[in-house]
């Protein structure tokens, strides 16, 4: 006749869970009592469970008498919450995310906080800035301009006129400065320019802080084309291409680390966008974007545009083109249309088709992902955008 195989005790096991959640514990730190509480109870919980096979097991019963005498000492209700029986995993202090998740967890602190809330920042084409607050800009922005100047991190970028009589410009260089932390990393630069994508910081190094830490990266993707700067010591990541002759960019980074500034520091566009007189765009609708151009065409300085007038694109095959790789009539698609009007180069139908890509890696929050315009020509006939848009290469190209 068959035999019931009774369950194995399993008092073993409870101590071994006991053990690693209290052993990381201090005595002489604020909410210790409470955290060793919690032990105890999800302990007592465990014996509980294997109690039945258990019975006339001797540690087993010296572990419900140590149970009961160390709950006496430390004053611990029977009812109450407790450790998960899988131990809480070592702080890393370079890694943002270890850190946040340490202190979402400590003792005493209330309420579990929230996950840290990431900001997203991406320049490209003519150029088009999309701010921390999902603010989208066309700008001129012609020279060095600071994208971020904060106590972790600072990006400038320097934008030259792309075609002759226009004050539409695009990226040639990106400098990126990672500020030195604790251990993790002393001051690391970034720079790349037109034609020289560096797989390394200036000084030759891939990498911040020791090898072990991993802290701060760069990682080449593709040769020339397509490097990320990865900094768990901050929880940034930056993305930088080249795509036909200028470069593009786009930025992660934690909330808090990035309102981390003073006013001497309150020139950033991706805080605070393009100041006014930069901007070419009416509040992010590029419909209208031919009265900047006509105010600023005559101020361009003969010799110093990168391409001279003149477009291969009609609005129709600009359109078209442009369709091929974006499927969503967002703000993404006019932009592309815009800058095949603008300079005739069909590589800004890659640098936007990119920027869309990079949002939808690193933009935390999908349903911001695209941005459509909020005005009502929007909403018009094709036939009402179309004679926009032609306006719009008549004043580029006039």
């Amino acid at each position: 006749k068959s035999q019931v195989q009774t369950p194995q005790c399993r008092i073993q096991k409870c101590t071994t869970d006991f053990v690693s959640l209290t052993s990381h514990l201090n005595p002489s730190l604020d909410g210790f009592d409470a955290e060793f509480c919690k032990a105890l109870r999800a302990y007592s919980g465990c014996t509980h469970r294997t109690s039945k096979s258990c019975r006339g097991n001797l540690v087993f019963h010296s572990a419900l008498l140590g149970i009961s005498d160390l709950m006496s000492q430390r004053n611990c209700s029977k009812d109450g919450p407790t450790s998960s029986t899988h131990p809480a995993a070592p702080i890393e202090p370079c890694n943002y995310h270890s850190r946040h998740q340490h202190q979402a967890t400590l003792p005493g602190t209330g309420a579990e906080l929230p996950r840290p809330n990431y900001l997203f920042c991406g320049l490209f084409g003519d150029p088009h800035l999309r701010t921390f607050k999902d603010q989208f800009q066309t700008c001129k922005v012609e020279g060095a301009w600071p994208l971020i100047d904060n106590n972790y991190l600072s990006v400038q970028v320097t934008n030259v006129p792309v075609v002759l009589g226009s004050s539409a410009t695009a990226t040639n260089k990106i400098t990126i400065i990672f500020k030195p932390y604790q251990e993790c990393t002393d001051q690391k630069v970034y720079q790349a320019v037109t034609d020289d994508l560096p797989a390394a910081f200036v000084d030759g190094t891939v990498m911040g802080g020791s090898s072990e830490m991993r802290s701060l990266l760069v990682v080449e993707k593709s040769p020339g084309r397509h490097v990320e700067l990865h900094a768990a010591y901050i929880g940034v990541t930056v993305v930088v291409r080249q795509l036909g002759h200028y470069l593009t960019l786009a930025v992660r980074m934690p909330e808090e680390l990035a309102m981390a500034f003073d006013e001497t520091q309150d020139l950033q566009l991706c805080m605070n966008g393009c100041p006014s007189s930069e901007r070419i765009d009416q509040e992010g609708r590029l419909q209208l974007p031919m009265l900047g151009l006509q105010q600023q065409q005559q101020q361009v300085r003969p010799g110093t545009a990168t391409a001279q007038r003149g477009s291969t694109f009609s609005l129709e095959s600009a359109s078209s083109k442009c369709r091929e790789q974006l499927e969503v009539k967002d703000i993404y698609f006019h932009s592309c249309v815009f800058d095949l009007l603008t300079t005739g180069d069909a590589n800004f139908t890659s640098a936007a088709y990119n920027a869309l890509k990079d949002v939808e890696m690193l933009h935390p929050k999908r349903e911001h992902w695209h941005i459509f315009s909020r005005s009502g020509a929007q909403k018009s006939s094709s036939a009402a955008i179309s004679a926009l848009l032609l306006c719009l290469l008549m004043a580029v190209l006039l």
